[in-house]
């Protein structure tokens, strides 16, 4: 896995899973979640705000986890993990604007930011899935 396509159908040298720019706009979207619910209420601290952030921070630690491992299967399977848990992510950060924690102007940067991510994982896993094309 040291050779990883990259979205001008060049090879990029990965030497790190910090080198990929899927993991990196993970992290971009989880330090985004982190800011957004400071300003959740107190009483949120164990509920939404800790389930935001879990999921938040899940999504470049699977896409880092997967990358570790031996096989590129076992990287798609955590790549699919963090879609997952992009998924998990949207649903809550929906659920904050449904129910008037948090407005729809404070979450327009962090869902852009998650369409982009989804993208990208679908599209490297596409990549990791038929490497000829």
């Amino acid at each position: 896995m040291g050779e990883m396509p990259n979205t001008d159908g060049g090879r990029a040298t990965i030497q790190s899973y910090r080198d990929l720019l899927v993991w990196q706009k993970g992290m971009v979207l989880a330090e985004a979640c982190y800011r957004v619910t400071a300003h959740l209420p107190k009483e949120e601290t164990y509920g939404l705000m800790s389930q935001i952030r879990r999921a938040a921070v899940s999504i470049p630690a699977n896409i880092a986890e997967g990358h570790g491992r031996d096989s590129t299967g076992s990287f798609i399977q955590h790549l699919r993990i963090a879609q997952g848990s992009l998924k998990e992510l949207e649903t809550e950060l929906l659920l904050t604007k449904r129910v008037n924690i948090l407005k729809s102007e404070d979450l327009t940067d962090v869902f852009s930011t998650a369409d982009e991510l989804g993208k990208m994982l679908r599209a490297l896993i596409r990549s990791l899935q038929n490497p000829s094309r």
